[in-house]
This record gives C-alpha cells, sequence and structure tokens, in this order.
C-alpha cells in the first residue's frame, strides 16, 4: 500500500471499497443538492442507509465545492462528508475539486475528525480527469496536512485498478 508521512499524518493510496474502510470519516463525491443518487454516492447510502442522504439534503443546496457532515449511518465510519465536487450540470474541473477537498478538510478539522478517506471526486458522473484529479486532490491534503491539523491519516481509496495506480503514482512522487 503505497503510503507517505505529511507532517504527523499519514497519506495513503488504496484500492477498495470506500464504504469499507476503518476511518472516522468518509467523503461522499456529491453534487451541490447533496442527493444521493449513483456512483459514490449510491453506494454510501445503499450501505449507510437512507438517512444518511436525508441529513444531507436537509442542509442544502450549498456552493459547488463546499462540504457538509452528516452521520455516518450503519457505516463503520461515524461520518459522511458531502463534498459538493459539481452542480446540476453534472461538471466539474480541477478548481471545484481542489476546493471540494479543501473543504471536506477543513470540516473534519472542525469535527476533530483524525482518519478520513475520500474517493476520486468527480471523475465518475463529473467525467473528470483521474490524472487530474488525483494531482490536485493530493495537492490540497499535503498542504492541508503540512500545517498543525488533529487529522492523522488521510486515505484515497479507488474503487479501480486504473485510478488505483493514477493515485499510486502521483502519491509515490511525493517521497
Amino acid at each position: 500500500m503505497p503510503q507517505v508521512r505529511i507532517g504527523n499524518a499519514t497519506l495513503e493510496v488504496l484500492w477498495g471499497d470506500i464504504t469499507e474502510q476503518d476511518v472516522e470519516a468518509i467523503v461522499n463525491a456529491a453534487n451541490n443538492h447533496l442527493w444521493m443518487g449513483s456512483g459514490v454516492a449510491g453506494a454510501i447510502k445503499r450501505a449507510g442507509g437512507p438517512q444518511i442522504e436525508r441529513e444531507a439534503v436537509a442542509q442544502g443546496p450549498i456552493p459547488v465545492g463546499e462540504a457538509v457532515v452528516t452521520s455516518g449511518g450503519r457505516l463503520n465510519a461515524r461520518y459522511v462528508i458531502h463534498a459538493a465536487g459539481m452542480g446540476q450540470d453534472l461538471r466539474t474541473d480541477a478548481d471545484k475539486v481542489e476546493l471540494a477537498t479543501r473543504n471536506s478538510l477543513n470540516r473534519a478539522e472542525e469535527k476533530g475528525i483524525r482518519s478520513v478517506a475520500f474517493p476520486a471526486i468527480g471523475t465518475g458522473v463529473g467525467g473528470f480527469s483521474v490524472e487530474t484529479c488525483a494531482r490536485v486532490m493530493i495537492s490540497a491534503a499535503v498542504d492541508h496536512l503540512a500545517k498543525p491539523s488533529c487529522i492523522e491519516r488521510v486515505v484515497f481509496v479507488l474503487f479501480d485498478q486504473a485510478g488505483y495506480e493514477v493515485f499510486r503514482e502521483q502519491v509515490g512522487k511525493l517521497r
């Protein structure tokens, strides 16, 4: 498993199911209305229960790039951080993904969360390039973790081997 130390934290890349990770919070790649239909959002809703979506929608809509926190429902994770990486046009770009990543880490910080798992925001329904996604998300995480933080572990969890390889390579450049 590729990993690197940044400040007092570990940055890791895993190939697997984000809903099964042993972390305090998982990040949902959300739309700005916080509806949980397909992709990562649908998987989180199926595994954690519909109450996660109800809690999220009650806090929306939110600006693209913003993030809100709900309970984790039936998930192992205590929280779900809903990162609005796209709007209703279902499109995203590097600036939106970077902002959603930064705001997710800020929400985790506000809750005192020590471990967070991220999907590749925007690469499914949003059609965003996995290569650009890896570069901007990892850069945002490194910037955050280089400062004093309660976060001890950030895990990028990729559901497919191709995405895993791209993120693994990007983390390898940090060594």
